[in-house]
């Protein structure tokens, strides 16, 4: 099986001693991303809707660099620390995914990794 894993190289990625995405065979798994910067610095803080755009363009740079793209998401997962910011995550979802319309998971918890972040996002994209 074609087993092949991108890294966007945070800080992160090297400590925990993981991927952010990983295509095996014909399906890509893209790992929680929250919305930062080239210098691992957290995006928009305060605005769940603009973190969440900015995340899933992490998401969509991921599959790109293993063939893949935002049409073929079948799965997202939202991780939100506050329930009340759902209208703004699922309206950037809406926007970014369009007529893709993947299922999805959105789910309230009580942090992430830093305390700037109001949203995490995942996916898994089928490839033909």
């Amino acid at each position: 099986m074609r087993r092949e894993r991108t890294s966007t190289g945070t800080a992160w990625e090297q400590q925990v001693g993981y991927s952010r995405a990983i295509r095996a065979g014909d399906t890509v798994r893209v790992a929680g991303t929250i919305a930062t910067d080239d210098d691992g610095e957290v995006v928009a803080p305060g605005d769940p809707y603009e973190q969440t755009k900015h995340a899933f363009g992490i998401v969509a740079d991921a599959l790109t660099t293993l063939d893949a793209d935002i049409e073929d998401v079948v799965q997202t997962r939202m991780y939100v620390t506050d329930i009340d910011d759902q209208e703004q995550v699922g309206e950037a979802h809406s926007e970014f995914f369009g007529d893709v319309r993947p299922v999805a998971t959105m789910v309230e918890v009580s942090g992430l990794a830093t305390p700037e972040a109001a949203v995490e996002v995942e996916a898994v994209a089928q490839v033909e």
